[in-house]
């Protein structure tokens, strides 16, 4: 069962084999893209006395399989071409890379759009930051990207969520390098990609090497970055529902949280539309950072991922943001909560329903919401917080969201905001599936429907 799921599964069958499986599977899981093993040793052998301790060891990195020449070809690629953009992806914090990320931005000048994954690469006020591209990307961040001229993808794997399904359209007739520590991402929906296997910290110093050492940026940095700016006040997230919301507006709701509280250690979110709204509009600082469910999706995964983010950072909040679905699948985790006083923030984004499958059902199954309205229920979440003695508040329009945001803030222990908005409300925009990255819903409709 774990073996499709994990790098590598072992099931030990004598004692002999514990202290080498161990050193192996220390050093695959470290290895390469970092990943799960799993070692199933029974009851019995558990018991057993073994003779040598297994030895610490130290991974070490790999050289940087950049080299100068590599560098030196992307350099002047991005410094010449007129629209330059670097794709982030979720493997610069895999690597321990940010730091180092950060610095080569600087140093190349070049605007940089990211993954869900890479929500928390670069603050949301830095000038470079032109936001998140993808199935739910920000529109003017997905125009961007479909117009730019020469791309750098950096821990990325360049899947469908990103790409959208048109991969000939995606890479057109730009230019497009793509470094990653995983051989099999490399041009594999993307093709004709100039490609680099390397760990990102490697290849990021030899890339600030490079920049640094002629000290040039983008030819025409002023001209581009000022049209991305262009099309963000054109396409605002806080306009993607329209003004037929009726009620509380997710992306609002978002930046006056994130402006509310001075000082977050981790935004922890769930799955489902609350994510997507969150991963747009969050107006992340520098050392904050997102914490979600990308690749496997599961919900229920915030409140346990973020009670764990709580213990590891005990100094400043952590604020959990969650669907009243996905909330569900591990609400008794709010004794935990309540047990340990732990400084959380829970904001529960309650539209009674499963939206993000409500919204597939609206363009897929002419609005037979089998399961996702009909037949669903939750509960009120305020209530059962109030069961759990944790100070918790209801709030359900427009006139209300800043004061329920600023008594949220204002708590010192955790505490629960429930915020009602409209059944309806989907989760824009959102990429029209079997078009490019510049064709979003509602303006342009899927010609196919969307596999993943």
């Amino acid at each position: 069962m774990a073996a499709p799921v994990t790098k590598q599964a072992w099931r030990i069958e004598h004692e002999s084999q514990i202290a080498p499986v161990f050193r192996e599977a220390f050093r695959l899981a470290v290895s390469g893209r970092p990943g799960p093993v799993l070692i199933d040793i029974p009851m019995n052998l558990q018991r057993a006395q073994i003779g040598d301790a297994v030895e610490a060891t130290t991974p070490s990195l790999p050289p940087s399989g950049l080299q100068q020449a590599d560098a030196e070809q992307i350099r002047r690629a991005l410094s010449s071409a007129r629209k330059p953009m670097i794709l982030a992806g979720g493997g610069i914090r895999s690597g321990n890379a940010i730091q180092l990320f950060r610095e080569f931005v600087e140093a190349a000048g070049v605007p940089v759009v990211h993954s869900l994954m890479a929500v928390d690469v670069l603050p949301y006020s830095h000038p470079l930051n032109a936001g998140m591209i993808g199935s739910y990307g920000n529109r003017w961040a997905n125009l961007s990207l479909s117009e730019c001229d020469c791309l750098l993808v950096l821990g990325s794997r360049l899947d469908v969520r990103q790409t959208g399904a048109n991969t000939k359209a995606f890479k057109g007739e730009r230019e497009i390098f793509h470094i990653d520590c995983e051989p099999d991402e490399l041009n594999n929906r993307v093709q004709d990609c100039t490609t680099t296997v390397s760990e990102i910290g490697p290849a990021l110093e030899v890339l600030i090497e490079a920049f640094k050492a002629t000290r040039t940026t983008s030819s025409h940095p002023g001209e581009w970055s000022a049209y991305i700016d262009g099309l963000r006040k054109k396409w605002p997230d806080t306009a993607e529902l329209g003004g037929n919301t009726g009620g509380i507006n997710p992306n609002v709701l978002m930046h006056e949280i994130s402006r509310a509280i001075p000082e977050v250690a981790s935004y922890v979110t769930d799955v489902g539309q609350h994510q997507m709204w969150a991963a747009q509009s969050l107006e992340l600082r520098g050392n904050e950072r997102f914490l979600t469910s990308g690749g496997m999706g599961s919900m229920g995964f915030a409140l346990p991922a973020a009670i764990g983010a709580a213990i590891a950072v005990k100094e400043a909040p952590t604020v959990v943001i969650a669907g009243d679905g996905g909330f569900q699948c591990n609400i008794q985790e709010l004794e935990t909560v309540s047990n340990l006083q732990l400084p959380m923030k829970i904001v529960i984004i309650n539209n009674e329903c499963h939206g993000m499958v409500r919204q597939f059902q609206e363009s897929y199954f002419e609005g037979r919401y089998q399961s996702t309205v009909w037949g669903y229920s939750a509960p009120d979440f305020a209530r059962v917080a109030d069961a759990y003695q944790i100070p918790a508040r209801t709030i359900s329009t427009p006139e209300e969201m800043a004061s329920g945001v600023q008594w949220q803030a204002e708590q010192k222990g955790p505490s629960l905001l429930q915020v009602m908005i409209p059944q309806g409300a989907n989760a824009y925009p959102k990429l029209a599936f079997g078009h490019g990255l510049e064709s979003m819903e509602p303006f342009a409709k899927p010609i196919d429907m969307e596999g993943t």
